[in-house]
């Protein structure tokens, strides 16, 4: 390290709008912007949080830089006039946070934030909380509107002060200003190439299965495409691969997409909670029942006989399918998150199937074949050996599901949800819905 110089941290949520702009974006052109001051150090961080908060913008991301810099009063000053510039403000939901945390404050910040991040990703927290919890740690900080990306941007802080948790990465490239907001071009058959050429290590990027394209958004941001994988290696050996229009700018960011870091462990229904997401255990009481619009839902009861429904909705397409065969007494864990008293189903683990059977009529005991009915409370009788009986037998009959782990395909998966293909568990086999 450079005599003089020490290391600044800077945290950044809440810039974007369902009608445009990224945080991620913004982040990317804060990297070069930056070594004005001074010198990144390690990678950007692309940190998403809890997936349920409803008044988030799109992907509820945050993000957090590193740099090494005699010029923190600078760096604050430059980072908020770009925030100040580039934010959608107009947005009654865009209220940006900006957070910087100097090397002197990294000891006492640590812990704290650490948990804090951990929180954010998994729990509700209010403004007025992360608010005085910077003014208590003595962090520059500026909040835009009603400051709610001050929950964002401190958490962003806790993991780049924390390294210990699981990460993955997403090679982010954004399109040239002047094209935004017009169809994007990148093209679809070298995108199925390079998942073919870098998956496992890379996911997400295409859904086989639904034959579309996952890794391409909709809206109208500056991003053009985002690659997700296990290693930087393995995102930009698939970057490399692609055919699309001119890029402006690209980052990799770490990020803790695909950890499944939300999930908390439910013992009962009883410990769940609205906009919170759990995995939980526990037995199918009521076959699924499609209602309009395609979702398909059924009932899971606890240990204790509580009970919550459970929903694979429309966007998931063939994993309602898995759900649709389960029956009573199936013993399941599922995962996912939990609004309006109901779990969205993100994953599932079938542990154990129940026993099924059907009426069917007697066989004869002479010569195998099946009775016929005799008549209307007459019982049964076999027409070739004369025998008869009074009641149909009840045959097993072998279910057409397995017991093992099962997904929403990636056309349907959320950030956070860690797809079956990164998830080490030999006790049950892997079915992923790709």
């Amino acid at each position: 390290m450079n005599s003089g110089r020490k290391r600044i941290i800077i945290g950044i949520d809440d810039t974007d709008s369902r009608e445009g702009m990224c945080t991620t974006y913004l982040g990317a052109l804060l990297m070069e912007d930056l070594c004005a001051f001074g010198s990144p150090l390690g990678e950007p961080l692309l940190i998403r949080l809890n997936p349920t908060i409803p008044y988030k913008t799109r992907g509820n991301a945050a993000v957090a830089l590193c740099f090494e810099s005699d010029e923190p009063e600078k760096i604050m000053e430059h980072v908020v006039s770009r925030v100040s510039s580039m934010s959608r403000m107009e947005c009654e939901n865009t209220n940006p946070g900006v957070v910087v945390i100097e090397e002197g404050d990294f000891k006492k910040a640590k812990p704290i934030l650490s948990g804090f991040f951990m929180r954010a990703v998994r729990d509700v927290i209010s403004i007025d909380e992360a608010r005085s919890l910077a003014e208590d740690l003595g962090l520059t900080f500026r909040a835009f509107k009603n400051g709610r990306g001050l929950i964002g941007a401190l958490a962003a802080c806790g993991a780049m002060l924390d390294h210990e948790w699981e990460h993955t990465y997403e090679f982010l490239t954004y399109r040239k200003g002047v094209v935004c907001g017009t169809k994007r071009f990148v093209d679809c058959e070298s995108l199925f190439k390079a998942d073919s050429e870098t998956y496992p290590e890379t996911w997400d990027s295409v859904d086989r299965l639904n034959e579309l394209v996952v890794c391409v958004p909709r809206s109208p941001d500056p991003v053009l495409y985002g690659i997700r994988g296990d290693t930087r290696e393995a995102v930009e050996k698939a970057v490399a691969v692609i055919s699309s229009e001119e890029i402006e700018r690209s980052c990799i960011y770490r990020t803790n997409q695909g950890t499944d870091m939300h999930l908390i462990s439910a013992g009962c229904v009883d410990d769940i909670r609205e906009m919170h997401s759990y995995m939980l255990e526990g037995t199918v009481v009521s076959p699924a029942i499609t209602i309009r619009g395609g979702h398909s839902i059924f009932v899971l009861e606890d240990a204790a006989g509580r009970t919550i429904d459970c929903a694979a909705f429309e966007p998931t397409k063939n994993f309602r399918e898995v759900v649709r065969r389960l029956v009573p007494g199936d013993r399941v864990v599922v995962y996912g998150s939990v609004t309006e008293d109901t779990m969205n189903i993100e994953k599932m683990c079938i542990l154990s199937l129940a026993d099924t059977f059907e009426e069917r009529n007697p066989a004869c005991p002479s010569c195998g074949k099946r009775m016929k009915s005799a008549g209307s409370g007459q019982g049964y009788r076999c027409k070739k050996c004369a025998t008869s009986a009074s009641e149909t037998e009840l045959v097993p009959v072998e279910r057409d599901i397995g017991t093992g782990f099962y997904e929403v395909p990636p056309c349907a998966r959320r950030h956070l949800a860690k797809p079956l293909i990164r998830l080490r568990c030999p006790e049950f086999p892997v079915f992923p819905g790709r």
